[in-house]
């Protein structure tokens, strides 16, 4: 009963391998007809690629290849001979991008060794032939995915453009040399490639190709702050302000670069290097008002008051309108008569006491045509509202004090 059970399941495993088999050479065989049942032949390879005995078939793998790429090409010759309203995209692109793996898979098997150890490859060169004429068309196949933001397969299909000619099939090959030599859209379509993954917040794959493409000549400021983009989308702040660094000395006039560089100091409590940044900026920019008036209230920060009164004026100097440079000059002006008002209060003789809060008064007027201005522009401001009724408080007048106290309390 033992020999006879062994011998029943040998023959049953030689009937499986048989079958596989037989469906790998129907499949060759109906692919040779005018119009082959696509749907039928993606259902029988798919049985074989999936059962053990033909799982690492490189003949297997190649057919589902050529499955798709007939598929494929059925659309393309439509799309040749004019009959443009009879060619089925999605079919075609589809396909193309299927068969992608599945030519790679046949590839990496047809250069296993045999059982004497020789690699012996009989699909390499059908492969090579039909990715080379393909290729073109796995821009399209991107564009057309990404037209319909499945920008998985268009990150898939641009990258794979690009990806062919350094594929291990085409080592050496003078042809794929030569047109990779002259190809003027291959960084363009890494690009997109790169601008699928980050549209898939897939920040890896996205600064790999960045990172790869960024000196290449091909819209190098829109790579760099992209590159930064996914830095701190990912959270790598060291390699944000690196990237920011490099785009800085690459193109000093443009100042995304700078304003993050100035914004990450600013928010380290680096003034002096917030300083030194602020001040190359100057120097490429003399006309952006934001750059004085950011430069003044990092000298407030450091409690250097003139020198922020001295580059808010010069922003205003730029730029009369700038309201939130009105703001900030009037705070200065502001917290300094708050700060002398402290000081005078500390004073026992009644003629030095009246004489400091003359200087008070004087100050705090200083403050006052900045907010007010401020408010003009902006009549949501609410620490011009704030300001503006405190001073006129100080200063008694008990009208304007009414006035702008209704305001702030929404009266």
């Amino acid at each position: 009963m033992k020999r006879t059970f062994i011998t029943v399941a040998v023959c049953l495993i030689c009937t499986s391998s048989f079958a596989q088999q037989k469906v790998v050479r129907t499949v060759k065989n109906d692919l040779k007809y005018e119009k082959p049942n696509f749907g039928e032949l993606r259902t029988q390879i798919k049985g074989a690629l999936e059962n053990p005995e033909t799982a690492n078939s490189a003949e297997a793998w190649f057919l589902a290849g050529d499955v798709e790429n007939k598929a494929f090409d059925a659309e393309r010759v439509k799309q040749l001979i004019g009959q443009n309203d009879k060619v089925n995209a999605d079919v075609m692109y589809t396909a193309l991008d299927a068969s992608t793996a599945f030519f790679k898979k046949a590839d990496d098997l047809d250069q296993l060794p045999d059982a004497k150890g020789k690699v012996k490859p009989k699909f390499r060169k059908q492969i090579k032939g039909i990715l080379q004429a393909n290729r073109q068309y796995y821009i399209n196949a991107g564009s057309y995915f990404y037209e319909r933001e499945n920008y998985v397969k268009a990150y898939d299909n641009f990258k794979f453009y690009g990806d062919i000619p350094t594929l291990p099939m085409f080592e050496g090959d003078k042809t794929m040399k030569d047109d990779l030599a002259t190809d003027t859209n291959a960084v363009k379509i890494r690009y997109y490639a790169g601008v699928s993954a980050s549209l898939l917040h897939e920040h890896d794959k996205a600064i790999a190709i960045y990172d790869q493409i960024k000196d290449l000549h091909f819209q190098e400021i829109e790579i760099y702050k992209q590159l930064a983009s996914e830095y701190i989308q990912k959270g790598d702040s060291v390699s944000f302000e690196g990237t920011l660094k490099l785009g800085a000395e690459k193109f000093p006039a443009e100042s995304y670069f700078l304003l993050n560089l100035i914004n990450i100091q600013i928010n380290n409590n680096r003034s002096d290097e917030a300083i030194e940044y602020l001040n190359k900026a100057i120097a490429a920019d003399g006309q952006n008002a934001q750059f004085y008036d950011v430069l003044g209230l990092v000298y407030e920060k450091k409690n250097d008051v003139p020198q922020a009164i001295v580059n808010i004026e010069k922003a205003l100097a730029i730029n009369p309108d700038y309201a939130d440079a009105l703001s900030h000059l009037g705070r200065l002006y502001y917290n300094k008569g708050v700060e002398q008002r402290g000081e005078a209060d500390k004073i026992t003789d009644n003629k030095k006491y009246a004489e400091a809060m003359k200087e008070v008064e004087a100050t705090f007027r200083l403050a006052l045509p900045y907010f007010e201005k401020a408010y003009q522009l902006n009549d949501k401001d609410s620490d011009a509202i704030f300001a503006l009724r405190n001073i006129y408080y100080a200063l008694k007048d008990n009208a304007n004090y009414e006035k702008w106290d209704k305001i702030y309390s929404g009266k």
